[in-house]
Protein backbone atom coordinates (compact mmCIF):
# COMPACT_ATOMS: atom_id res chain seq x y z
CA UNK A 1 0.00 0.00 0.00
CA UNK A 2 2.80 2.42 0.94
CA UNK A 3 4.60 1.68 -2.33
CA UNK A 4 1.43 2.35 -4.36
CA UNK A 5 0.89 5.64 -2.53
CA UNK A 6 4.50 6.64 -3.17
CA UNK A 7 4.17 5.75 -6.85
CA UNK A 8 0.93 7.76 -7.11
CA UNK A 9 2.57 10.74 -5.43
CA UNK A 10 5.58 10.52 -7.75
CA UNK A 11 3.29 10.34 -10.79
CA UNK A 12 1.38 13.40 -9.57
CA UNK A 13 4.65 15.31 -9.15
CA UNK A 14 5.71 14.41 -12.69
CA UNK A 15 2.36 15.61 -14.08
CA UNK A 16 2.69 18.85 -12.13
CA UNK A 17 6.23 19.37 -13.43
CA UNK A 18 5.16 18.77 -17.03
CA UNK A 19 2.28 21.19 -16.65
CA UNK A 20 4.57 23.76 -15.02
CA UNK A 21 6.94 23.49 -17.97
CA UNK A 22 4.08 24.02 -20.44
CA UNK A 23 2.83 27.07 -18.54
CA UNK A 24 6.36 28.48 -18.36
CA UNK A 25 6.66 28.11 -22.13
CA UNK A 26 3.32 29.89 -22.52
CA UNK A 27 4.43 32.72 -20.22
CA UNK A 28 7.65 33.10 -22.21
CA UNK A 29 5.66 33.32 -25.45
CA UNK A 30 3.41 35.96 -23.93
CA UNK A 31 6.42 38.02 -22.87
CA UNK A 32 7.62 38.04 -26.48
CA UNK A 33 4.16 39.07 -27.69
CA UNK A 34 4.08 41.92 -25.16
CA UNK A 35 7.53 43.09 -26.24
CA UNK A 36 6.41 43.11 -29.90
CA UNK A 37 3.25 45.02 -28.99
CA UNK A 38 5.09 47.71 -27.05
CA UNK A 39 7.81 48.00 -29.68
CA UNK A 40 5.18 48.81 -32.32
CA UNK A 41 3.41 51.40 -30.15
CA UNK A 42 0.09 51.04 -28.39
CA UNK A 43 -1.68 53.94 -30.08
CA UNK A 44 -0.97 52.45 -33.50
CA UNK A 45 -2.61 49.12 -32.65
CA UNK A 46 -5.76 48.57 -34.71
CA UNK A 47 -8.60 46.11 -34.35
CA UNK A 48 -7.09 43.64 -36.80
CA UNK A 49 -4.24 42.92 -34.39
CA UNK A 50 -6.61 41.55 -31.78
CA UNK A 51 -7.17 38.36 -33.77
CA UNK A 52 -3.57 37.47 -32.98
CA UNK A 53 -4.32 37.76 -29.26
CA UNK A 54 -7.26 35.38 -29.68
CA UNK A 55 -4.87 32.89 -31.25
CA UNK A 56 -2.42 33.45 -28.40
CA UNK A 57 -5.23 32.85 -25.88
CA UNK A 58 -6.00 29.53 -27.58
CA UNK A 59 -2.36 28.51 -27.23
CA UNK A 60 -2.46 29.39 -23.53
CA UNK A 61 -5.41 27.01 -23.18
CA UNK A 62 -3.29 24.35 -24.86
CA UNK A 63 -0.54 25.17 -22.34
CA UNK A 64 -3.05 24.47 -19.53
CA UNK A 65 -2.92 28.08 -18.34
CA UNK A 66 -6.53 29.31 -18.46
CA UNK A 67 -5.66 32.36 -16.36
CA UNK A 68 -3.12 33.53 -18.92
CA UNK A 69 -5.64 32.81 -21.68
CA UNK A 70 -8.21 35.03 -19.95
CA UNK A 71 -5.68 37.88 -19.73
CA UNK A 72 -4.85 37.50 -23.42
CA UNK A 73 -8.56 37.62 -24.30
CA UNK A 74 -8.89 40.78 -22.22
CA UNK A 75 -6.30 42.40 -24.44
CA UNK A 76 -8.17 41.18 -27.51
CA UNK A 77 -11.43 42.69 -26.29
CA UNK A 78 -10.23 46.23 -25.56
CA UNK A 79 -11.90 48.87 -27.69
CA UNK A 80 -12.30 52.64 -27.60
CA UNK A 81 -10.68 55.84 -28.86
CA UNK A 82 -6.94 55.64 -29.53
CA UNK A 83 -5.68 57.38 -26.38
CA UNK A 84 -8.12 55.67 -24.05
CA UNK A 85 -7.46 52.29 -25.64
CA UNK A 86 -3.70 52.79 -25.36
CA UNK A 87 -3.89 53.57 -21.64
CA UNK A 88 -6.08 50.53 -20.99
CA UNK A 89 -3.77 48.37 -23.09
CA UNK A 90 -0.77 49.59 -21.10
CA UNK A 91 -2.48 48.71 -17.80
CA UNK A 92 -3.43 45.22 -18.99
CA UNK A 93 0.03 44.64 -20.46
CA UNK A 94 1.59 45.57 -17.11
CA UNK A 95 -0.65 43.15 -15.22
CA UNK A 96 0.05 40.35 -17.68
CA UNK A 97 3.79 41.06 -17.56
CA UNK A 98 3.77 40.86 -13.75
CA UNK A 99 1.88 37.58 -13.88
CA UNK A 100 4.26 36.08 -16.45
CA UNK A 101 7.34 37.16 -14.53
CA UNK A 102 5.86 35.99 -11.25
CA UNK A 103 5.27 32.49 -12.61
CA UNK A 104 8.68 32.32 -14.26
CA UNK A 105 10.30 33.20 -10.91
CA UNK A 106 8.06 31.41 -8.44
CA UNK A 107 11.02 30.06 -6.52
CA UNK A 108 12.06 33.60 -5.55
CA UNK A 109 8.69 34.60 -4.10
CA UNK A 110 7.16 34.20 -0.63
CA UNK A 111 4.82 31.21 -0.62
CA UNK A 112 1.58 33.22 -0.11
CA UNK A 113 2.34 35.33 -3.19
CA UNK A 114 3.45 32.25 -5.13
CA UNK A 115 0.12 30.60 -4.25
CA UNK A 116 -1.75 33.65 -5.56
CA UNK A 117 0.18 33.55 -8.84
CA UNK A 118 -0.44 29.82 -9.30
CA UNK A 119 -4.15 30.47 -8.83
CA UNK A 120 -4.09 33.42 -11.22
CA UNK A 121 -2.51 31.41 -14.04
CA UNK A 122 -5.13 28.72 -13.52
CA UNK A 123 -3.56 26.04 -11.31
CA UNK A 124 -6.36 25.01 -8.97
CA UNK A 125 -5.89 23.84 -5.40
CA UNK A 126 -7.44 20.44 -4.71
CA UNK A 127 -10.27 21.04 -2.26
CA UNK A 128 -10.03 17.58 -0.67
CA UNK A 129 -6.32 18.10 -0.02
CA UNK A 130 -7.02 21.55 1.40
CA UNK A 131 -9.64 20.22 3.81
CA UNK A 132 -7.30 17.44 4.88
CA UNK A 133 -4.40 19.76 5.66
CA UNK A 134 -5.76 23.21 6.61
CA UNK A 135 -6.77 24.33 10.10
CA UNK A 136 -10.41 25.48 9.86
CA UNK A 137 -11.41 28.93 11.10
CA UNK A 138 -14.49 28.44 13.25
CA UNK A 139 -16.95 31.29 13.67
CA UNK A 140 -20.61 32.20 13.46
CA UNK A 141 -20.74 33.16 9.81
CA UNK A 142 -23.41 35.56 8.62
CA UNK A 143 -24.40 34.84 5.03
CA UNK A 144 -24.30 38.27 3.42
CA UNK A 145 -25.20 37.63 -0.21
CA UNK A 146 -25.30 35.07 -3.00
CA UNK A 147 -25.23 35.48 -6.77
CA UNK A 148 -25.08 33.25 -9.85
CA UNK A 149 -23.39 34.05 -13.15
CA UNK A 150 -23.65 32.06 -16.38
CA UNK A 151 -21.08 32.27 -19.18
CA UNK A 152 -23.00 29.79 -21.35
CA UNK A 153 -20.84 26.85 -20.33
CA UNK A 154 -20.64 27.09 -16.55
CA UNK A 155 -22.83 28.53 -13.82
CA UNK A 156 -20.77 30.02 -11.00
CA UNK A 157 -22.37 30.59 -7.61
CA UNK A 158 -20.66 33.06 -5.26
CA UNK A 159 -21.65 33.16 -1.59
CA UNK A 160 -20.17 35.79 0.74
CA UNK A 161 -19.84 35.26 4.49
CA UNK A 162 -18.79 37.47 7.42
CA UNK A 163 -17.44 36.07 10.68
CA UNK A 164 -18.92 37.65 13.80
CA UNK A 165 -15.93 36.97 16.06
CA UNK A 166 -13.06 37.19 13.55
CA UNK A 167 -14.51 39.94 11.37
CA UNK A 168 -13.16 38.05 8.36
CA UNK A 169 -14.79 37.87 4.95
CA UNK A 170 -15.05 34.58 3.10
CA UNK A 171 -16.15 33.62 -0.40
CA UNK A 172 -17.59 30.20 -1.20
CA UNK A 173 -17.60 29.15 -4.86
CA UNK A 174 -19.63 26.35 -6.41
CA UNK A 175 -20.20 25.44 -10.04
CA UNK A 176 -22.77 23.82 -12.28
CA UNK A 177 -21.91 22.59 -15.77
CA UNK A 178 -24.06 21.31 -18.59
CA UNK A 179 -27.16 23.19 -17.49
CA UNK A 180 -27.03 21.81 -13.95
CA UNK A 181 -27.50 24.14 -11.00
CA UNK A 182 -24.55 24.61 -8.62
CA UNK A 183 -24.63 22.71 -5.35
CA UNK A 184 -26.71 24.14 -2.54
CA UNK A 185 -25.09 26.86 -0.46
CA UNK A 186 -26.15 28.76 2.69
CA UNK A 187 -29.01 31.21 2.19
CA UNK A 188 -28.46 34.96 2.75
CA UNK A 189 -29.86 36.17 6.05
CA UNK A 190 -28.85 32.97 7.85
CA UNK A 191 -26.14 32.32 10.43
CA UNK A 192 -23.88 29.28 10.18
CA UNK A 193 -21.71 27.93 13.01
CA UNK A 194 -18.98 26.32 10.95
CA UNK A 195 -15.29 25.95 10.25
CA UNK A 196 -13.94 27.30 6.97
CA UNK A 197 -10.66 26.33 5.32
CA UNK A 198 -9.13 29.22 3.41
CA UNK A 199 -7.36 28.56 0.14
CA UNK A 200 -3.70 29.68 0.25
CA UNK A 201 -3.15 33.20 -1.07
CA UNK A 202 -1.36 36.42 -0.28
CA UNK A 203 -4.77 37.84 0.68
CA UNK A 204 -6.97 34.83 1.59
CA UNK A 205 -10.64 35.20 0.70
CA UNK A 206 -11.91 32.08 -1.02
CA UNK A 207 -12.73 29.29 1.43
CA UNK A 208 -14.21 25.81 1.55
CA UNK A 209 -16.81 24.69 4.08
CA UNK A 210 -15.00 22.25 6.36
CA UNK A 211 -17.34 21.40 9.25
CA UNK A 212 -20.88 22.50 10.06
CA UNK A 213 -21.43 22.50 13.81
CA UNK A 214 -25.10 23.47 13.49
CA UNK A 215 -27.62 23.84 10.72
CA UNK A 216 -27.99 27.39 9.33
CA UNK A 217 -30.59 29.43 11.22
CA UNK A 218 -32.30 32.66 10.15
CA UNK A 219 -30.92 35.82 11.71
CA UNK A 220 -34.28 36.49 13.36
CA UNK A 221 -34.14 33.08 15.08
CA UNK A 222 -30.51 33.34 16.15
CA UNK A 223 -29.82 33.75 19.82
CA UNK A 224 -26.79 35.81 18.82
CA UNK A 225 -29.11 38.59 17.62
CA UNK A 226 -27.15 39.37 14.47
CA UNK A 227 -27.59 42.79 12.97
CA UNK A 228 -25.69 44.48 10.17
CA UNK A 229 -21.94 44.20 10.70
CA UNK A 230 -20.16 47.53 11.19
CA UNK A 231 -19.88 49.51 7.99
CA UNK A 232 -17.10 51.76 6.71
CA UNK A 233 -17.13 55.05 4.87
CA UNK A 234 -16.04 55.52 1.27
CA UNK A 235 -12.44 56.32 2.20
CA UNK A 236 -12.10 53.23 4.39
CA UNK A 237 -13.65 51.03 1.68
CA UNK A 238 -11.14 52.30 -0.88
CA UNK A 239 -8.31 51.80 1.60
CA UNK A 240 -9.42 48.19 2.17
CA UNK A 241 -9.41 47.55 -1.58
CA UNK A 242 -6.00 49.24 -1.88
CA UNK A 243 -4.51 47.05 0.85
CA UNK A 244 -5.86 43.93 -0.82
CA UNK A 245 -4.55 45.13 -4.18
CA UNK A 246 -1.08 45.52 -2.68
CA UNK A 247 -1.03 41.78 -1.99
CA UNK A 248 -2.82 40.73 -5.18
CA UNK A 249 -2.31 43.23 -8.04
CA UNK A 250 -4.71 41.26 -10.30
CA UNK A 251 -7.65 41.66 -7.91
CA UNK A 252 -10.75 43.12 -9.58
CA UNK A 253 -12.61 44.00 -6.37
CA UNK A 254 -12.72 43.39 -2.63
CA UNK A 255 -15.81 42.75 -0.43
CA UNK A 256 -16.66 45.59 1.95
CA UNK A 257 -19.52 46.70 4.18
CA UNK A 258 -20.37 50.29 3.40
CA UNK A 259 -22.40 52.47 5.71
CA UNK A 260 -24.15 54.48 6.73
CA UNK A 261 -24.62 55.64 3.14
CA UNK A 262 -27.42 57.04 1.01
CA UNK A 263 -27.89 55.87 -2.61
CA UNK A 264 -28.06 58.85 -4.96
CA UNK A 265 -29.10 58.53 -8.63
CA UNK A 266 -27.50 60.97 -11.07
CA UNK A 267 -29.07 62.76 -14.05
CA UNK A 268 -27.12 60.71 -16.61
CA UNK A 269 -27.91 57.30 -15.14
CA UNK A 270 -24.84 57.20 -12.94
CA UNK A 271 -25.27 56.33 -9.26
CA UNK A 272 -23.32 57.04 -6.10
CA UNK A 273 -23.36 55.80 -2.55
CA UNK A 274 -22.77 58.93 -0.49
CA UNK A 275 -21.55 58.91 3.10
CA UNK A 276 -24.39 59.94 5.39
CA UNK A 277 -22.09 62.40 7.17
CA UNK A 278 -21.11 63.97 3.86
CA UNK A 279 -17.69 64.54 2.41
CA UNK A 280 -17.21 61.53 0.12
CA UNK A 281 -19.01 59.01 -2.05
CA UNK A 282 -18.34 55.88 -4.10
CA UNK A 283 -19.57 55.62 -7.69
CA UNK A 284 -21.56 52.53 -8.57
CA UNK A 285 -19.85 50.29 -11.14
CA UNK A 286 -21.16 51.51 -14.54
CA UNK A 287 -21.14 47.93 -15.88
CA UNK A 288 -24.33 47.25 -13.89
CA UNK A 289 -26.81 47.43 -16.74
CA UNK A 290 -29.93 46.38 -14.84
CA UNK A 291 -30.84 49.43 -12.77
CA UNK A 292 -33.82 47.72 -11.13
CA UNK A 293 -31.74 46.67 -8.15
CA UNK A 294 -30.39 50.19 -7.74
CA UNK A 295 -33.86 51.72 -7.68
CA UNK A 296 -34.88 49.04 -5.20
CA UNK A 297 -31.91 50.03 -3.06
CA UNK A 298 -33.07 53.66 -3.19
CA UNK A 299 -36.61 52.58 -2.24
CA UNK A 300 -35.29 50.61 0.74
CA UNK A 301 -33.29 53.64 1.83
CA UNK A 302 -36.09 56.14 1.33
CA UNK A 303 -33.45 58.84 1.57
CA UNK A 304 -32.22 57.55 4.94
CA UNK A 305 -28.81 56.03 5.74
CA UNK A 306 -28.43 52.28 5.24
CA UNK A 307 -25.64 49.69 5.38
CA UNK A 308 -24.79 48.06 2.05
CA UNK A 309 -22.62 45.03 1.35
CA UNK A 310 -20.85 44.75 -1.98
CA UNK A 311 -17.57 44.72 -3.86
CA UNK A 312 -15.34 47.77 -4.15
CA UNK A 313 -13.06 47.86 -7.18
CA UNK A 314 -11.33 50.19 -9.60
CA UNK A 315 -14.51 50.53 -11.65
CA UNK A 316 -16.67 51.44 -8.66
CA UNK A 317 -18.89 49.72 -6.11
CA UNK A 318 -21.22 46.82 -6.86
CA UNK A 319 -24.05 46.55 -4.28
CA UNK A 320 -25.06 42.98 -3.42
CA UNK A 321 -27.21 43.23 -0.27
CA UNK A 322 -28.54 45.72 2.24
CA UNK A 323 -30.36 45.74 5.58
CA UNK A 324 -33.91 46.97 6.05
CA UNK A 325 -33.41 45.71 8.82
CA UNK A 326 -32.99 42.17 7.32
CA UNK A 327 -30.41 41.49 4.57
CA UNK A 328 -32.09 42.00 1.21
CA UNK A 329 -30.36 40.59 -1.91
CA UNK A 330 -30.23 43.03 -4.80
Amino acid sequence: MDERLAEAAAAARRRAERRGARIAAGATELEQRLADLLRGGLVAVDGAAYGEWEETAARMVDAQAPGLAARARELASLRGPGGDRASRLLAECALLHMLNQGFLHLDRLPEPLAATIRTRVGIAVDTAALLASATPVRDHWLVLARSDSDDGRLITRRTWLHGRRTGRMALLLSYGAGGRAPELSPTPGHVLDAGLAYYPAARPLRAALATRHTAPVPVSASASAFGPPPGSDAGQALAAYGEALRDDPWLEAWPVLLGPVIPVPGPDGDWQLADAQGGSALPVDPRIRDRTGLWRLAAISGGHPITVFGECGHRGFTPLATWAPEPVPL
